[in-house]
């Protein structure tokens, strides 16, 4: 027996400051829905693609290093999400023109696949992944 998964309803993305998220991830490409709502304060954005991010407003320091990534332990937890995209070159470049900066790649997977890195204004680590052809 199994659950009967559809897909991925959102991404939880924990920041520290909204509007300094929201005009990274717009960068991205993603739309502003609504927020904050709720009682742990969440805003919402939606990609034309179909991927939801809900950014949870409860980071507790505007810098901090990425506990998940930045530290020589490595703790258990999700280290990044992973978009795809139909052309890395292209979004590289698209990248590159709205002033986001590259935080690792592009690598070329075994696979065929390709992929590079960018992290947010709190260290979150985005993967933007060209499937192999």
């Amino acid at each position: 027996m199994s659950l009967d998964v559809t897909g991925v309803a959102h991404v939880g993305i924990r920041v520290f400051d909204l509007d300094r998220s929201r005009t990274f991830y717009e960068k991205l490409g993603f739309e502003f829905v609504i927020g904050p709502i709720g009682p742990e304060p969440v805003a919402i954005l939606h990609h034309p693609g179909g991927v939801e991010i809900n950014l949870i407003l409860n980071g507790d320091a505007e810098t901090a290093p990425n506990i998940l990534m930045d530290g020589d332990a490595k703790h258990a937890g999700y280290t990044h999400a992973a978009l795809s995209v139909s052309d890395l070159d292209a979004t590289c470049l698209m990248l590159d023109t709205a002033g986001v900066a590259l935080s690792g790649g592009p690598i070329d997977f075994p696979t065929g696949a390709r992929a590079v890195f960018v992290r947010d204004p709190d260290g979150n680590v985005i993967e933007l992944n060209q499937a192999a052809p």
